[in-house]
């Protein structure tokens, strides 16, 4: 698959079905389709859809309050992952904020996430900090990652 055959798309409710395919595809407490529902009429909210050939093979989602960003969520399928598709997300989501002016962009991932961690460090987010028992199913700690931009 070329990366260049990915495109990125602001979410809509045509996406919302897909978008559940990989949330209980990628995490163990995912996201219903009423919880994106709910992301569409958030005026904070900010979701990226990475399609390849009409399929839904990926999304980011993260929050604008004032100058900060939070990122909820970045997700690919299994069997796209490692084609670049969580790069032009995230270098999508980046951009946005770069334009917005805000002063970081910031998440919280699983310590034994290696992958991701890798992902983040890579963009320059730093390890600032630890949120004890974040996750659930299993229980784990989370590191705080942060991207300051201005």
């Amino acid at each position: 698959m070329n990366i260049n055959n990915i495109k990125i798309e602001k979410m809509t409710a045509e996406h919302i079905d897909g978008l559940v395919k990989i949330e209980n595809e990628c995490f163990s407490k995912p996201w219903t389709h009423s919880g994106f529902e709910n992301e569409l009429i958030n005026d904070t909210a900010n979701f990226l859809v990475a399609v390849y050939n009409n399929i839904e093979i990926g999304y980011i989602g993260f929050h604008i309050i004032l100058d900060e960003g939070y990122i909820a969520n970045i997700a690919v399928l299994p069997e796209f992952r490692k084609c670049g598709a969580a790069s032009v997300l995230l270098e999508n989501a980046v951009k946005i904020c770069r334009e917005k002016s805000l002063v970081f962009l910031s998440l919280e991932v699983r310590k034994s996430n290696e992958k991701a961690i890798s992902l983040y460090s890579k963009f320059g987010f730093e390890l600032v900090g630890e949120r004890k028992n974040f996750y659930t199913a299993p229980k784990e700690n989370a590191y705080i990652m942060t991207l300051y931009i201005t």
